[in-house]
């Protein structure tokens, strides 16, 4: 990382372009021209909502109602395997052309229609599609696997200082009921990424099944409470049309009520269910993102600025191209304001064995994330976990284990 927080990396960047490091140079430069349509496959995340009707219909296999599930925990991980790491990075001198590169915009803005296509899509399956219930529940969770992965595509929106970007942003967000995302990740989490005051910052010891619900309610209230905050500083009132949060709650209400009322009732159970998969998505990818990570204090006791060593990053290639260069994570966090297709792999950063699919997986096992990320936890804090972001309840224990290890 430069002295003025800018990360940089020793990956294969091609910032220099004369005597040995001029090849490598040109093979970053030709892997960012091919590099660049690769964004537009981002699209088959939503158009895999299509997929369960289709994959039904022409093998009669009941169980491709469940398609999502393989496809993003099973095809996804796979092709990151086979493919592996990107690891290369932007030309520094192409970046800001990169940034103004409308070309990629367009790759995140195309996302909703797909995404709010296959909803609509699957509305009709639930009310007329003469399913059974496990194959109704099985669609719900292949949509709302895309609606998790379209909070993504909300996330690179909502970064965005252009208020057309921001509304998609929140467009985006209503089909989860996840509209509070919007305030709560740009002025909450990201002021308090990596530190116990973080709902979104997961702790060493703690399971993804008590994180996500933790996260939840205490990102809603968290949400409110800066909202209130930024309302009363102008002098206005909660109720104030200005009001973010009642922007995407008065979204969600509109998509929903207007489905209820053109495909029935019958569909509301479906519905819900698609919306919590979605968010609870997003939440375990969260609990990945930092888990157990702690900014240092300084000597006033504040806590230092975000770095690399406050993200755990994966620049596997395939997950990458699906969310946005989301697992180049440090980066963001210390440029939030760089569009997707600049940010960088940092070496600096705690690397994931795999990318963030796998890794969804293996959280949703919490013995097996324990084998797999706590040694890794130790190894990144060399030894010391005093220094690690320890759920309160088990500290004395993990320290005491600590203690005995070594």
């Amino acid at each position: 990382m430069s002295a003025d927080g800018r990360i940089t990396s020793t990956k294969d960047s091609g910032v220099a372009f004369g005597g040995r490091d001029s090849t490598a140079g040109e093979r970053s430069l030709r892997w960012q021209g091919n590099k660049r349509y690769l964004w537009m496959l981002g699209l088959l995340a939503p158009a895999s909502a299509l997929l369960p009707s289709q994959l039904v219909y022409w093998t009669g296999m009941q169980i491709f109602w469940w398609s999502g599930v393989l496809v993003f925990f099973v095809i996804i991980p796979v092709i990151d395997l086979i493919a592996g790491e990107d690891g290369h990075n932007p030309d520094e001198s192409a970046s800001e052309k990169l940034q103004n590169d409308r070309y990629y915009r367009w790759c995140t803005y195309l996302f909703l229609p797909i995404q709010f296509i296959g909803l609509i899509v699957a509305c009709w399956m639930w009310a007329y599609g003469e399913l059974a219930v496990v194959d109704k529940i099985g669609l719900a969770v292949t949509v709302g696997l895309v609606a998790g992965t379209g909070i993504n595509a909300a996330h690179e929106l909502g970064h965005r200082i252009e208020q057309h970007e921001r509304w998609l942003a929140k467009i985006a967000l209503s089909q989860t009921l996840y509209g509070h995302f919007f305030v709560e990740h740009n002025r909450g989490h990201h002021v308090r990424v990596a530190t116990p005051d973080d709902p979104a910052s997961a702790r060493l010891g703690e399971s993804v099944w008590t994180f996500v619900p933790r996260s939840t309610v205490l990102g809603l209230v968290s949400a409110w409470r800066l909202e209130a905050q930024r309302l009363r500083r102008k002098g206005r009132s909660v109720a104030s049309p200005t009001n973010a949060l009642l922007h995407t709650w008065l979204l969600s209400a509109v998509l929903f009520g207007t489905l209820l009322v053109t495909f029935g009732p019958a569909i509301a159970p479906y519905l819900l269910l698609q919306a919590v998969v979605g968010f609870v998505l997003l939440e375990m990818v969260n609990y990945v993102e930092h888990y157990a990570l702690l900014r240092e204090t300084n000597d006033r006791g504040k806590y230092v600025r975000c770095s690399p060593r406050h993200s755990w990053n994966s620049d596997r290639i395939c997950t990458n191209i699906f969310l946005y260069h989301l697992q180049r994570h440090s980066d963001h966090h210390a440029n939030p304001g760089k569009r997707y297709q600049t940010l960088l792999s940092c070496d600096e950063a705690p690397q994931l064995p795999a990318g963030y699919a796998s890794m969804v997986i293996l959280a949703a096992i919490p013995p097996l994330w324990r084998r797999v990320m706590d040694p890794r936890v130790h190894a990144h804090y060399q030894g010391d976990v005093t220094r690690a972001n320890i759920l309160p309840r088990k500290r004395a224990r993990i320290l005491a284990r600590a203690g005995r290890n070594g």
